[in-house]
């Protein structure tokens, strides 16, 4: 009997199963043919069966996992190019991949993405989600630097920069916390690369004014939006997404990773991933793994893979950049890493993600979906660099 609190995340994935990510029917229609076959995912009734491979975190079972579930989703997604979110997110996976594992066809893959946007970010152009492609597009940069790869972004982020924030307390320009992810890291390595501190300015007096609407002090957490200060699970509990959360932690490791060793502002953000590694510690389940709503893991019967990926990556992150203790993380990181790889099915599906959406919710151990590939392929190539004691 699946819980009536699950009754309109049900109905948003399926509706996600007839449409395309992030773009209207009606817009989808005006696309070009090979971008109206973009799917974000699916969840067939029968993927056949689990893949059974090691769980050890040992840098050649990690990495043929990794290959695995890389080469099953490239098939899905040739020729089918897209600047939505969803994809972005597998893109950077992507790049990761192509680094860990020695392989250029991933790296490829996405380079041929770029090429075919001419670069461009997505066609909203203050959102976050449809910035999120820069970071690909940066990553490619850093291997070529072309001015091209960043020209139109750099002109976009100009023009924003020259718009006053919003009026509404509640709705800022990153008003979801999932959007820490999107559009920060881009913000942050754009500053890297250009060495124009006023992208980094930007990207930090954002970040605090979203920080400050959604952090809870108490669970040190973040809420999905302001809409959910007062909404609970079943157990009395606030109801905190662990995919949003995972987004957070993943976007702090992006900004962490540019935001230059010596500014002061860097205390900030350390502070906050240390706090959150704590909270997550604590949640992480005897799977290894994460479940939809953080706080009231009994009312889950699944667990979620994109954003127990994301904690995998970041913890992983923070003990090679000695950030986390590793001694009380590696552990966790270890645990989290055979539950990612419990979901891997015997042709590469990587099962168990949660579909597009916007708050926790019911879904079946088939369901696989772009953006949860590219977390995993992150965390894999985090969780491949560590040193094995």
């Amino acid at each position: 009997m699946i819980p009536e609190k699950f009754f309109p995340a049900l109905v948003f994935a399926l509706v996600a199963q007839l449409s395309l990510p992030a773009i209207s029917l009606v817009h989808a229609q005006q696309l070009p043919a090979n971008e109206r076959r973009a799917q974000a995912g699916d969840a067939p009734a029968d993927p056949g069966p689990l893949a059974n491979l090691s769980p050890a975190m040992r840098p050649a079972d990690v990495k043929l996992a990794m290959r695995k579930v890389a080469d099953w989703q490239l098939a899905r997604i040739k020729d089918t190019p897209s600047q939505d979110w969803t994809f972005a997110t597998l893109y950077l996976g992507m790049l990761a991949a192509s680094d860990t594992l020695e392989d250029a066809r991933y790296r490829e893959m996405v380079a041929e993405v770029a090429n075919h946007y001419r670069w461009t970010l997505g066609p909203r152009k203050a959102h976050a989600d449809d910035q999120a492609i820069g970071q690909s597009y940066l990553w490619l940069y850093r291997l070529q630097h072309d001015p091209q790869r960043i020209a139109s972004m750099r002109n976009q982020f100009d023009n924003l920069m020259q718009q006053p924030d919003s009026t509404d307390s509640r709705r800022p320009v990153w008003w979801w916390c999932d959007a820490l992810f999107m559009a920060p890291p881009v913000w942050a390595e754009l500053a890297a690369v250009t060495g124009d501190s006023r992208y980094l300015d930007y990207m930090d007096r954002e970040w605090h004014i979203t920080a400050n609407l959604l952090w809870s002090p108490q669970d040190r957490l973040f809420f999905r939006d302001a809409s959910y200060f007062d909404k609970y699970e079943s157990n009395g509990q606030h109801i905190y997404w662990s995919r949003g959360n995972g987004w957070v932690m993943g976007g702090l490791v992006r900004v962490l990773t540019f935001l230059p060793k010596n500014d002061p502002r860097r205390a900030f953000y350390l502070q906050k991933f240390r706090e959150m590694a704590v909270s997550i510690r604590a949640l992480q389940g005897e799977d290894g793994l994460w479940r939809a709503g953080l706080k009231d893991a009994k009312d889950y019967a699944n667990p979620e893979v994109s954003g127990s990926a994301f904690f995998v990556y970041a913890m992983a992150w923070g003990i090679r950049e000695h950030v986390l203790s590793r001694r009380t993380y590696l552990p966790v990181v270890r645990h989290g890493w055979a539950g990612l790889v419990s979901h891997i099915y015997q042709d590469g599906r990587l099962g168990c993600i949660q579909p597009v959406g916007q708050e926790p919710g019911a879904y079946a151990p088939s369901a696989s979906y772009v953006f949860g590939t590219g977390a995993f392929l992150l965390a894999g190539s985090e969780v491949a660099s560590l040193r094995q004691r």
